[in-house]
């Protein structure tokens, strides 16, 4: 992003295309959040009293569905001139509108991205011969959408769909690999994190991180994690397991969870019981997407930042001055809120996590 010594940090908002500059005037508070799990909601708060076109006298604003309406496309962007971001664009699926004694009222309205479609498609039904991106690929189409589907898993003889809304089905799939969702302009992503492309941005604490949490925790670290089912074809039992061999291939230095749990307290195995996989494949693809999760989330970060237009969920960060234990590369964005308010301006509240912590002196 084009670094520059003053700019304003005021959000354009443009409805169905065209930008409305009364609404950077009344904004009172903006929210846009996403994290993993695919669905960017907005909403967006507005002093709602003041002159509108060719009326001299103050009325009640954006309730009469000029502006706003159900269903009309929002899209917001912040950040300095050549260098500003768009960090939504969805549709409006909700307003609100509030009076309070001695205070001008306000209108809040809400927003989701395409996504919610999906959401809101609630069915029944059975899938063959397919992988988990296969079944990415096809909701998406039936929505309308493009997809990018890159994730590595096994094939299934059958998967079922039961009364589950099409997002919630993704979203299922989605963790039993270890992939994640999202939505850019008119296109799924279903991607595994290795194959998820963002932005690289660097954070110095007292700059920057205006404040940050970081914590290194081996409560939900194991040296291995075992998944078993039946084979019904073979007749035999399912045994797979998934160990350090996992994470390594994503680390280059500092100590992982699993290795410093291993020599500080020893093996520690964890059983999968909740999915009751069919075959080798599919309890080796789980096995490992498990033990990913656990080892990835060995080091989490909450922080929040003077305004950082670039972070998005999947942003690989560089922590500096944070301490030796966490300083350095390696860290990926997992949630993101950017927010602007008439006191702080924009700011951006984030969580990250890493695999690592750096280790002697």
């Amino acid at each position: 992003m084009t670094n520059v010594l003053l700019y304003s940090s005021a959000p354009v908002f443009q409805v169905e295309r065209s930008v409305k500059g009364e609404l950077a005037r009344d904004l009172v508070r903006l929210e846009v959040e996403e994290d993993t799990a695919g669905l960017k909601r907005l909403s967006a708060r507005f002093t709602a009293v003041g002159p509108a076109a060719g009326v001299n006298t103050e009325q009640l604003l954006y309730l009469d569905g000029t502006t706003f309406d159900f269903g009309k496309r929002m899209d917001v962007s912040i950040g300095p001139s050549r260098g500003e971001r768009t960090i939504f664009q969805g549709y409006v699926s909700g307003m609100e509108v509030e009076f309070h004694e001695g205070r001008p009222p306000e209108v809040c309205v809400f927003a989701e991205d395409r996504l919610m479609d999906l959401r809101m498609t609630r069915r029944s039904r059975t899938y063959e011969n397919v992988t988990d991106a296969a079944i990415a690929g096809q909701i998406a189409g039936e929505h309308g959408l493009r997809v990018e589907s890159d994730a590595d898993g096994p094939t299934y003889d059958v998967v079922q769909q039961w009364n589950m809304s099409d997002l919630a089905f993704l979203r299922e799939r989605a963790r039993l690999i270890q992939a994640e969702i999202w939505l850019q302009e008119d296109t799924l992503y279903f991607q595994t994190r290795d194959r998820r492309a963002a932005s690289e941005i660097t954070l110095v604490q007292g700059n920057q991180l205006i404040d940050v949490q970081a914590r290194a925790d081996l409560a939900h670290q194991r040296t291995r994690v075992k998944v078993s089912g039946y084979d019904a074809s073979n007749r035999e039992a399912v045994d797979e397991e998934a160990g350090a061999e996992a994470i390594d291939a994503e680390i280059s230095t500092g100590g992982s969870g699993v290795s410093i749990l291993e020599r500080a307290f020893g093996e520690r195995v964890s059983y999968r019981v909740r999915e009751t996989p069919l075959n080798g494949a599919q309890a080796a693809a789980w096995a490992r997407a498990e033990f990913l999760r656990r080892a990835r989330g060995f080091v989490t970060v909450a922080g929040t930042t003077s305004g950082t237009p670039d972070m998005v969920v999947g942003s690989r960060v560089t922590l500096e001055r944070m301490g030796h234990p966490f300083d350095g590369a390696g860290y990926y964005v997992t949630r993101v809120r950017h927010t602007y308010d008439l006191t702080s301006g924009h700011r951006t509240h984030f969580a990250a996590e890493r695999a690592t912590i750096q280790e002697g002196a």
